[in-house]
């Protein structure tokens, strides 16, 4: 069924700026991640994330946007149909380009269809810094076109697209707290147990080869972010107040947490470190996404305040559970994404987007809403995750073999060197 609407062609190029931003972000991601590895794996890194983009464009455009867009199957909630199959019911003519079939928008179908397709392909690129130095490139591949049709499409059905979460939970997402942090967080964790530790994890030492890299990616983080987390503005009841106050709070948030990382590591040791200083900021922008357009800057600082301390505090648990995350993803995206989806229930104020609110402003029980998402989320995208790292493990294989690991995956997988002299 199509709703007509007045096209509003500054909507229309925001969203179109942010779908590129976004986009950016996954080579910023690679960059941030291919910094903290071994000079003999940067390429490899870099490769993983590319290679995502590619993969799940495919299946987004194929069947991944049907199933997290289109209508509800028997309306329970669950997952969408097949109806925009290949695209197929949206068409590829004039009605497709100048009408809303989705949500009935002030911009067009395939600019609401880029954005989110930029949201879905950096969601599993997250999953590659956990399982970095180790994995078959073949595996990575399949692992996200499979993750990209059988995971992240059913969650953001539940948050975005009309299904449970959304409708009868009542939790409130505005940019992927839930859908892309938490999901990521817990695929990663199910992922690295599969997978298993690097090799000499925990007896040798393993430093990042290059910080510039991981501070270049970690600036383009930040930049894309403003387009990640304002766009979702455009799907509020109160643009004009939300968009804003988004765009805001994501700054103030990366702010408190870098800051927070920052004064940690120098009151701890004597010495401030770049990496922590990048990763607190990226803990800030991750921690903000949920709740941008829900809470007020000064909200926004205290959740990135927060944000930095429970990721700071969280950091010793891959060694006490003795989970070789390599760079941190379980605590940066799924620890971050957690404090931040429920700190939504906490701070959120109906008079910035018209959406919900939270316990201080009249609604405790949006704490509660939140947490149950959280659960849901956490779960599904954890067993969900686990069964196809498995699969693939039992059938090709998901882990290069000890001679390949220690040569290092660029040579060993892609005949290619980062630089002339590797470690």
């Amino acid at each position: 069924m199509t709703e007509e609407f007045t096209l509003d062609t500054g909507h229309t190029a925001w969203l179109l700026t942010s779908s590129a931003l976004v986009l950016f972000m996954t080579p910023g991601l690679a960059f941030f991640y291919g910094g903290m590895v071994r000079g003999r794996n940067v390429l490899s890194m870099l490769m993983q994330n590319f290679a995502a983009v590619g993969v799940v464009t495919v299946t987004w455009i194929l069947i991944g946007y049907s199933l997290a867009f289109g209508n509800d199957v028997r309306g329970l909630g669950l997952i969408g149909d097949l109806g925009f199959f290949a695209l197929g019911e949206l068409g590829l003519g004039t009605e497709f380009d100048l009408s809303s079939e989705v949500h009935g928008h002030t911009f067009p179908d395939t600019v609401h269809l880029s954005f989110q397709m930029m949201l879905a392909i950096i969601t599993p690129a997250l999953i590659s810094g956990a399982v970095a130095e180790r994995m078959k490139f073949g595996s990575w591949v399949l692992f996200v076109a499979l993750w990209s049709i059988l995971v992240y499409p059913p969650m953001a059905h539940w948050v975005w697209g009309g299904g449970f979460i959304e409708q009868r939970i009542g939790a409130i997402d505005f940019a992927g707290g839930l859908v892309v942090h938490v999901g990521a967080g817990a695929g990663a964790l199910a992922a690295v147990l599969v997978l298993g530790p690097r090799l000499g994890w925990r007896r040798d030492i393993i430093r990042p080869h290059a910080l510039p890299f991981t501070l270049l990616g970690a600036g383009i983080l930040w930049f894309g972010w403003f387009g990640f987390n304002a766009a979702p503005a455009l799907y509020t009841n109160n643009i004009n107040s939300s968009i804003g106050n988004a765009f805001l709070a994501t700054q103030v948030a990366s702010a408190g947490a870098s800051l927070t990382w920052m004064f940690a590591e120098w009151l701890r040791s004597g010495r401030a470190t770049t990496l922590g200083t990048a990763s607190g900021a990226v803990v800030g922008q991750v921690a903000i996404t949920p709740a941008a357009g829900f809470v007020s800057p000064l909200f926004a600082l205290a959740i990135g305040v927060l944000a930095g301390i429970a990721t700071l505090a969280s950091l010793r648990l891959k060694f006490l559970l003795n989970i070789d995350d390599s760079l941190d993803v379980v605590t940066v995206h799924g620890i971050g994404g957690i404090v931040g989806a429920l700190l939504v229930g906490v701070f959120a104020e109906e008079t910035i987007s018209g959406g919900a609110s939270g316990l201080l402003f009249g609604d405790p029980m949006q704490l509660a809403r939140q947490a149950a998402s959280i659960v849901v989320i956490a779960v599904y995208s954890f067993g969900a995750t686990y069964l196809i790292a498995l699969a693939i493990e039992r059938t090709i294989g998901l882990r290069v073999d000890e001679n390949e690991e220690r040569r290092g995956l660029d040579i060993a997988l892609h005949e290619e060197q980062g630089y002339l002299l590797t470690e």
